[in-house]
């Protein structure tokens, strides 16, 4: 186990690389990322394998939800990087003429990405390109209860840069500890919110900036007025993906009572499609990580009634994608993130009813509303407050480069994804350049018979 002199020499090391001032070069932050392009597509297999070994993950899911995104990722940064690093001309208060005004996007320095266990590849390698765009160097923290992963990460790593630019350091929460304790020029933290509320903590004794990707109880409504067939599959996909265990996975369902049943049924069906008759026997059914959270997610199936699943195999961390119904607000399954297979459902008479119900809660990371009704559509944007939306479907506002992902109140702070990855390890330096040839004697002392100039000045 490193100690906390290998640390400071990690995080030193590092430092001083980034002082040569060699991360700041446009076309050094080109090739590192065509680097990692080409590394995460020679690794592809071990990736895949190692996430089958953690997460019981189907490859297919890997590689859409892990992979494939990463390069499409570095595609759009190696496209924009030009644009995004070029110096920013804005106006400049005619007070001060003759002068220019500018902002210089700058790294911020050296940062910390501590990565989660549910998508333990994707989720420290996307921060990652945003550090490397911006002209950072990084070290990485992997989750420890994926290990096969964290090793996979590890070796990626190490073999396509040098220790000083960007590493990983492998441990458990003793080892986060210890990184903790050293100064960073920004924290990026993705993971549950007791552990960002540490995080944050420690932050704050070096005034470290922070962006804390956290979680929450992230609600689907469903209205009367929609494709049931369409909607049960989108739901049952976006709940049941990697077994649930997904940030943004719909975590309890708000239902009009006029279409509830026909729902549950459509979903059952969706269920046995999707899985089969036995899921337990299913390819593309993923596992839960671990003993302890297996054994957490069961308590939870005594709450309320079992409409379908339900089975458990400890030995193996299977719990069947199960929809729970007769579920309260009292109950242990609604006051926490599930962040596994298991979907409640609670019914509703008005769209006010299950607006209120969401808005009594801290603000989720996400929330689905499904309806083809334009005026109820805009109507739950202006009326909550979540993360991300997706209308009519799930999980899918995740996947665009273009859209800032990110949290709000207990479900994070900060975002990323394209640009957005770009702007948070990125310093916006704001510059005035003036001239010499004029020099207005105005602000200067003695300010006698000054003050009529300042009504026209600042009116």
């Amino acid at each position: 186990m490193l100690v906390t002199t290998q640390v400071s020499e990690i995080v030193q090391a590092q430092k001083d690389f980034f002082a040569t001032g060699k991360t700041k070069d446009i076309q050094f932050r080109k090739e590192q990322l065509e680097k990692l392009k080409t590394a995460v597509t020679d690794y592809q297999d071990q990736i895949t394998e190692a996430l089958f070994k953690d997460l019981g993950k189907p490859k297919f899911e890997a590689i859409v939800t892990e992979v494939a995104y990463v390069g499409e990722e570095i595609n759009y940064f190696l496209k924009h990087l030009d644009k995004w690093t070029k110096n920013q001309p804005v106006k400049t208060p005619v007070n001060f003429f003759p002068a220019k005004s500018f902002i210089v996007p700058e790294p911020l320095g050296q940062v910390l990405i501590i990565g989660p266990w549910n998508y333990p590849f994707q989720l420290v390698i996307i921060p990652l390109l945003g550090a490397i765009a911006a002209g950072n160097c990084a070290l990485l923290k992997p989750s420890e209860i994926t290990p096969n992963t964290s090793k996979v990460l590890a070796d990626l790593i190490a073999n396509t840069f040098e220790p000083s630019y960007i590493t990983v350091v492998e441990g458990d929460k003793e080892i986060a500890q210890e990184l903790l304790k050293q100064k960073f020029d920004h924290i990026f933290y993705t993971g549950g919110s007791a552990v960002g509320r540490i995080v944050m903590k420690a932050a704050a004794e070096h005034l470290t900036p922070v962006t804390l990707e956290l979680g929450g109880k992230s609600p689907c409504v469903v209205e009367p007025d929609i494709h049931i067939e369409h909607s049960a599959k989108r739901i049952i996909w976006g709940k049941f993906i990697n077994a649930g265990q997904t940030c943004i996975a719909p975590d309890y369902l708000l239902v009009h009572r006029q279409i509830k049943e026909e729902l549950i049924e459509a979903m059952k069906a969706v269920l046995r499609e999707f899985y089969g008759e036995n899921p337990a026997e299913s390819s593309d059914y993923a596992r839960i990580v671990s003993e302890k959270h297996f054994n957490r997610l069961s308590q939870f199936l005594d709450n309320g009634k079992i409409i379908v699943g339900g089975e458990t195999d400890a030995k193996n961390r299977y719990i069947a994608p199960t929809l729970l119904d007769g579920v309260n607000w009292d109950d242990p399954v609604m006051e926490e993130e599930i962040f596994g297979p298991i979907l409640p459902i609670l019914e509703y008479d008005s769209l006010e009813d299950a607006i209120d119900q969401i808005n009594s809660r801290p603000k989720p990371l996400a929330l689905y509303l499904f309806s083809k009704n334009k005026t109820k559509q805009k109507q739950v944007l202006q009326e909550t407050s979540a993360g991300g939306v997706t209308l009519n479907d799930t999980i899918v506002h995740i996947a665009s480069t273009e859209l800032p992902f990110g949290g709000v109140g207990e479900s994070g702070m900060g975002a990323y994804h394209g640009k957005a990855s770009f702007d948070t390890f990125t310093h916006y330096k704001s510059v005035t350049n003036r001239k010499f040839w004029l020099d207005v004697p105005l602000r200067y002392p003695p300010y006698a018979d000054k003050f009529k100039f300042l009504k026209f000045l600042f009116k």
